[in-house]
């Protein structure tokens, strides 16, 4: 499925643009500010672009810190600025004020910002899956949603819990009745010291840590099979994450569209680059700053390509099923405080497909393998820590 919004290659919609991003000012900055042309080239010929990340440095973005590294945004004549994330950044309303160029996050996430009044559009759905478990013990008997009736239940909140909720929901159980919800911090220390039954984990990040923690009763590190993971692609309630995401009142200016096509081909090209040559892609993401240890991050960059790869289509297309889903989902699904994501349907310029495509249609024509149907993830071994 084609679809190119009626954003790209016009104008004529940015009256009612401003419009909208007045109502969300509060939260997305001045509906009068005027967001900036694509920049002009600096003195070695580059134009500077700005990436604002959702996160820490770590093997999450493994094919951005790899198209930096390996010089393929420089080949795009981009001189690319990656700017770190953290707990207090929101990357969609940094993109929003025009402190960004793109910026990279989930879908529900910035789809509420997007009704909220900041103007994005998702140009590239690098992620085709989603990445979140929640993780039991297995002696807990925790093997399917319905068994989380009558559990301690920690999630991180701010909007990382609807496809728990979802599944709950899905599977007869009041979320705010049938279990106990708990706030959890952003490790696994409530699972580990038994104060949760069931925790929220990221496949590349969280559930690495269980398997790094040594297990009191043999001294050994604990093993996959002490755990039981709901896997919420296998449930039905996988909500899409990681995109890049743009600026839609730019993408009526030319240059800012040609800028678009560059940087995707690049940082796609950094993720095959990632899929390919994990260990280096690892070394890049180390070496760029991370504070987790090598072993975690080579788990990390393993498991963030699962996410990637394959993609039959070409890397960064939305699945338009998967879309659908999330939207259901963030329209329907309600947390403790009875809120959903989203209140009303997206409108049809959230997301196009048009600038990555063109990006892939250029990388192919380069040799890249832009699929990865042939992609087989390592077998990572895990050192205490993640040392």
């Amino acid at each position: 499925m084609t679809r190119t919004p009626t954003i790209a290659r016009r104008t004529a919609l940015l009256g009612a643009a401003g419009g909208a991003l007045a109502l969300g000012a509060a939260a997305c900055g001045s509906a009068d500010q005027e967001q900036p042309a694509a920049a002009a080239p600096g003195a070695d010929g580059l134009t500077p672009v700005r990436l604002q990340l959702q996160w820490v440095t770590q093997g999450q973005f493994a094919g951005y810190f790899a198209a930096l590294d390996q010089g393929y945004y420089a080949d795009e004549g981009l001189d690319v600025q990656i700017l770190e994330g953290g707990a207090d950044i929101v990357p969609q309303t940094v993109l929003a004020q025009g402190q960004a160029d793109y910026a990279i996050a989930w879908v529900p996430k910035a789809l509420a910002s997007r009704e909220q009044g900041a103007m994005i559009t998702n140009v590239a759905q690098v992620f085709q899956r989603s990445g979140t478990l929640q993780v039991s013990f297995a002696d807990a008997g925790i093997g399917d949603v319905a068994a989380l009736r009558g559990r301690t239940v920690g999630n991180w909140g701010f909007g990382n819990e609807y496809e728990l909720f979802a599944a709950m929901t899905a599977a007869g159980l009041d979320p705010s009745g049938d279990v106990t919800l708990v706030q959890q911090q952003f490790d696994m220390l409530g699972l580990l010291q038994g104060d949760i039954d069931a925790a929220q984990a990221m496949t590349y990040n969280e559930y690495a840590q269980l398997l790094e923690a040594e297990d009191p009763a043999t001294g050994e590190l604990y093993r996959p099979e002490d755990f039981t993971v709901l896997d919420w692609n296998e449930v039905g309630t996988a909500m899409l994450q990681d995109a890049v995401w743009a600026s839609s009142d730019r993408l009526a200016d030319s240059a800012y569209q040609e800028q678009t096509v560059a940087f995707l081909k690049a940082s796609l090209k950094g993720w095959a680059y990632a899929r390919d040559e994990p260990e280096a892609a690892r070394d890049v993401v180390v070496a760029r700053g991370s504070t987790l240890g090598a072993s975690h991050q080579l788990w990390q960059v393993n498991e963030v390509n699962k996410l990637v790869w394959p993609s039959p289509d070409g890397a960064g297309l939305v699945d338009p099923e998967a879309w659908e889903r999330t939207v259901r989902i963030a329209l329907e699904t309600r947390n403790a405080e009875g809120q959903t994501v989203i209140t009303a349907e997206p409108d049809e310029e959230a997301w196009t497909d048009e600038y990555v495509r063109e990006a892939l249609d250029a990388l192919r024509a380069e040799g890249v393998d832009v699929t990865g149907e042939s992609f087989s993830p390592l077998t990572v071994t895990l050192e205490p820590g993640g040392a």
